[in-house]
This record gives C-alpha cells, structure tokens and sequence, in this order.
C-alpha cells in the first residue's frame, strides 16, 4: 500500500481538513495503516478490543475468528466469538439507557413523507416502545430461532419491531414495502416465517401504497402452498414497557435479508448476532467519525442492508442521534433533503448517487435557501459514485469542507469493506480507495492468479471479519458455490475492481448477470423469467444500459411467438408484469422487439453484444462465436422500434 501523496499519484486528491482531524478516532493516513496491520496481523487482539465495549452475559473466551474458506478443505465456515452469549438489543439500547445514561438522548428524529408529520423519540422511550411490541409477538407465540416477516414503510414501528425481534431471540426477515405481493410471498415461504407484520399503507410523495391488500395477496399465494393465516391487530394487545432480553449464543442467528441471485431466485443472506454487532458499531464510528454531539441522517430504506446496518444497529451500538426518514428527496419539494438538513441541523449525510444525480439536475438554487453549515462529512452508498456527481457533492452540498466517503460494501458483507476514513484518507473521485479494518482484498485474473500493483480483475477477500454472511438461509450448498467455489480460499464478491498505482481500489461494476440500478441489485435473470411468463413472450435477455439518474437502467429484448404482435399494448403489460411478479424498482427502462438473439453455436445468449446494441455502439468485436452474426444486424435495425 503507497502513501497517498506519493509521486506516483495520478488523481487530485482531496486531503481531509485538519479541523477534522483534530479528535478523529483515526486521525491521519499513518494512524490508518499501523490500525489495519494490527488488525490483519493480530484478528483476535484486535477485535476482542472492539468487544470490551459490549456486554457479554458469557464473556468470550479463546481464539474470537475461526474460518475455512477453501471449499477444498471442506465446508466453508465463519465463527465469531464462538461460546460467548450477548443479546442485541440490550447492548443497543438497555446497555445505552442504564451504563451510560443515555435515556434522555434522542435516538431518533422521525420525519414522515410530509413535513408536518414528525417525532422526537429517546433512548429510554424506544427501549419501552420496543419491550411492549417484544411482549406482543410472545403472547402470539413467538419464540427464540422463529422467523418473523416485517413489510413496514419508514416509520417508528419498523424499529420497534425487528429489535423487539432482536430482544426475544426470534430472527427478523424485512421485506422492502415496495416489492410486490408474489415477492414477498416468495420471501416469507423460502425463511419459513411464522408472523407478518404489516400496516395499511403508505404515502410515499403522493402516492398510496396500499401494503396491506399487498400482504393479504401474498398470504392468499402461501395458501396455495398449504399455509394458513389469519388477520390480528397488534393493537389488541396489552403489552408492558418491560420484556427480559433472551441471551444468545454469539453465533445464533440475527435476521434473514434477501438479495437477488445471479440465477434468478433470490437468496437469503444469514447474519449472525455477534460479529454483526461488532463489525456495524466500529464501521459505523470509524467511518463517520461518529462524535457525541452529531446528529447522522442515513437516508436509505431499512428494508435494504444499508438501513439494518447504518440506521438501526451501528448508530444505535454507538448510541448516536439519527433522522429516520419516511420521505423521498422531490416531495413537497426539490429542496426536501436541505430543509431536513437545516431543521435538525445534520452533521453527517449518508445517501445514494442515483439521489445525488437526481438532485444535481435541480441545480443551486434549493440548496441555496437552506442553512447547510451544520454538515462535517457526508458519504454515498450503493453503487460507485461518477466523479461529476462527486464534485457537485463535494462543492455545492458540502461547500468544499466536507470529506465525501465513498463506501464499497454488499449485502453479503454486513458493512464498509471498503472506504476512506474522513480523517485519515485523502480522497479520489470516485475510488472506494482502501479496505476497512480487518478486511484484506486482493484481484485475481481469470485463472485465479493475484494480480500485484496496478491492475484489473476479480475483486475477491482473503479472509472473514466479524460482520460476513454466515450462510445463504437453508441452502448452504448455494453459499458455497455462488461465493467461494470459483476461486478456493477466497470470498468472491462478484464485482470487478482496479487498483491504481497509489494503490486505491475502484470498483468497475458487476462482473455475473447483476444490474444496480438506483443502488438495488436487480437479477437479470429473475427479470428474464418475469417476462417469459407473458404469453406471448417465447425468450427474453435483460442487459443494462447507462442512465443519467439511476446509474444502470433494464434494456430488455423480447422474442415473440409466433403470430404475437409487438406493440405499445404488449410493452405495457410487459412492464406490468415485471412491476408486479418483483416491484416497481424493476420496472424495465426499454423493451425492443428481437425475432433472433445472438447466441453461440452451444446456444449461450452473448450479452455482450446485447449490451453494445442497447448503447448502440458499433463496434462489435470478434463475432467469429455467433452461430448467427446476422441476427446482429436485424436487432441493430430495429433498435429504434424500441418501446421506452
């Protein structure tokens, strides 16, 4: 790892600001790298540091990180703290309430979709609300090891929950409030879930979401399947505000959280209590500097692994004050995100790119109303952040003060793996820059060879942290082979990655059949079957296309069967259909007509040729492969038939 500063640099780089620096947790570069060699060298010393912060009804004892990522050398595995016994939410909240005083803390500013609508909510007020909602799944019988499925919009309850789950041992599966009924009917069957709980609805801008008819069509697919259900009020329940937690062991399972899979059927990524616990707490302190005085506004949805991590758990572990926030960034108005800022006078701003690009079309003039100078650091997540978007993040949201820490992570790790530290890492636009502690990245070539210096490749780990997936929920033949059978020893991440000659890391994107759009990993190949499920729809390939706002969008072509027409009718209840089978964030961009795909003679689809189509570029390459190479030239021709 070179020094930023170096002569080799071949970016500006933007160096933190020294009043920054001043009481950071880590304050310069140097600081930085004799932290993560303690942490590569000496796993065990440094984490157990990082737990004397808990507490621990059985303190751990012996070796905390044990690990087989070799599928060669049999099944793959990761233990944290194997023995010792915790609980969640005490050390998020009771330990936060009762050892360090902090009850009367706000824990959260929640601030509904419209600006009227808005609470203050304590430490001591959310331990109580989350014991009486914990007392509430008992008498319905929940017990420790049961899954429950939460399909909440943004609001207070949606925490109360899944740490009241937290609290009695049972296992939470959120469900994001936006995907469809057959979506969340697939979840709830694949974790077994025995309750759901949901609301009426939700406003989201204008909108109406009516979640409940949602949930009720998903129950009435789970009859089908030879469940039953039945409707119960949460308040008909007399709970009180008191609800003994349920001691764990470390390695007992946390929550269920479903991403999509490269073969179409989502998989259900399993973390674990107290790894998770450790991992979200120190990323969540180091990499926003976390101070007593912040106030932290995350603006993603809980129902993605942002919101579990940098909403509920990490900010809580550090007993933080956050915004939880209902809304979306253009309703009332353009400038909603700055006024929020203003009213609770924001030190640290965590939102997506895809925002950043929607906000950046709106220009200065918002912002300029508002009173932006609470802000320290701000940070984007989701996907690689393009540099023009970075600058104007940089320059007009932050006035050229503010670190922007660019966070690389998945699902699949629990946290950052890797980000700059604030303090510590001078900044290149766009670059994820260094691996967070305990995280030790390298590239491989295809044949599985590391790759030294600069170069491009596979972006794989050598070895566990606390936070990574344990398994994927009930398949863990389909964990090995989608993370660590491509290449032994190594956790692929399935993105591609540069290292530059300073040795900064930049993410380039998916390698297997994934498109992020708007920060979502959507399956090309779950899309595929969705489309394919249409009558007159005989084969589909999905592929992505760059878009100004959302990063990615979905360029989907379609072969008809015979004697179907291709029209706006046929586009329309395509994109229906898609909205329906998985949600409105996979809604397809443009469909367009192809009576042939370019496949090879063994009949493998050449997504890269329909990737260049969709881009309309021209220059094709070798297609000495194709068992047809003028099928190429037909969709070309109607390409601008397409169906936007």
């Amino acid at each position: 790892m070179v020094v930023p500063g170096s002569q080799h640099a071949e970016d500006k780089m933007y160096h933190p600001p020294e009043g920054l620096q001043k009481d950071a947790h880590v304050p310069d570069f140097r600081c930085y790298l004799e932290l993560y060699k303690k942490s590569i060298e000496e796993p065990d010393v440094f984490w157990k540091e990082v737990a004397s912060d808990f507490y621990w009804k059985k303190p751990p004892t012996g070796q905390i990180l044990q690990y087989n990522f070799d599928v060669t050398k049999g099944n793959i595995y990761v233990k944290c703290m194997e023995g010792a016994t915790t609980n969640m939410c005490y050390n998020v909240l009771d330990r936060n309430v009762k050892d360090k005083n902090l009850g009367e803390r706000v824990a959260f500013y929640w601030e509904g979709n419209s600006p009227d609508h808005h609470m203050a909510i304590t430490y001591s007020q959310l331990l109580g609300q989350v014991c009486r909602c914990a007392n509430v799944l008992k008498q319905m019988g929940v017990r420790k090891g049961d899954r429950v499925a939460i399909y909440l919009p943004m609001i207070p309850e949606l925490v109360y929950t899944m740490l009241a789950c937290t609290r009695i041992g049972a296992v939470h599966s959120i469900v994001f409030a936006g995907f469809s009924s057959e979506s969340l009917c697939e979840r709830i069957l694949d974790s077994q879930c025995s309750i759901l709980v949901t609301a009426d609805g939700v406003h989201r801008g204008e909108k109406w979401i009516n979640l409940k008819q949602i949930a009720d069509e998903a129950l009435e697919k789970l009859l089908s399947s030879g469940h039953d259900y039945s409707s119960i009020l949460l308040s008909q329940f007399n709970s009180r505000e008191h609800c003994e937690p349920e001691w764990l062991d470390a390695e007992d399972p946390l929550f269920i959280l479903y991403t999509s899979g490269s073969t179409g059927k989502p998989k259900g990524v399993l973390h674990t209590v107290a790894g998770y616990l450790l991992y979200t707490s120190l990323t969540f302190k180091y990499v926003f500097d976390h101070q007593p005085d912040d106030v932290y506004w995350c603006t993603a949805d809980i129902g993605w692994i942002t919101g579990h991590s940098y909403i509920t758990y990490g900010p809580l572990a550090n007993g933080a004050t956050s915004v939880l926030f209902e809304g979306i960034p253009v309703h009332p108005h353009v400038g909603r995100f700055w006024e929020v800022i203003e009213k609770y006078r924001v030190t640290k701003f965590y939102t997506a790119p895809t925002a950043i690009r929607l906000l950046m079309k709106y220009g200065k003039e918002p912002l300029q109303k508002y009173d932006l100078s609470s802000l320290r650091i701000l940070g984007t997540v989701g996907e690689p952040i393009n540099p023009e978007a970075w600058h104007w993040y940089y320059e007009v949201v932050g006035q050229k003060r503010c670190p922007v820490v660019d966070t690389f992570w998945q699902t699949e790790t629990g946290g950052h793996v890797l980000t700059p530290l604030p303090a510590a890492t001078p900044l290149k636009p766009g670059s994820a820059t260094f691996p967070f502690f305990g995280v030790d990245p390298t590239i491989l070539n295809e044949h599985g060879e590391e790759l030294e210096g600069e170069a491009e490749g596979y972006l794989v780990f050598r070895q566990p942290w606390p936070g990574i997936m344990r398994t994927v929920y009930g398949n863990q033949d389909r964990f090995e082979k989608t993370y660590f059978k491509k290449f032994p020893g190594f956790y692929v991440t399935g993105d591609g990655c540069r290292r530059d000659r300073d040795g900064y890391y930049w993410i380039t994107g998916r390698i297997d059949d994934m498109i992020n759009v708007s920060g979502h990993l959507l399956s090309t190949a779950e899309i595929e079957s969705a489309l394919t499920e249409h009558g007159a729809v005989a084969e589909a390939a999905v592929v992505s296309r760059p878009h100004t706002v959302k990063g990615e969008c979905l360029y989907c072509f379609v072969t008809l069967k015979d004697c179907r027409e291709f029209n706006r009718t046929l586009v329309d209840e395509l994109k229906r259909q898609v909205r329906e089978k998985i949600g409105p964030i996979a809604t397809p961009d443009f469909i367009q007509n192809a009576p042939g795909l370019p496949k090879t003679r063994s009949g493998k689809i050449m997504r890269r040729v329909l990737r260049q189509i969709a881009r309309n570029e021209k220059d094709l390459g070798d297609l000495s492969t194709l068992a047809d190479p003028k099928v190429v030239e037909v969709l070309f021709s109607q390409r601008w038939e397409t169906a936007a």
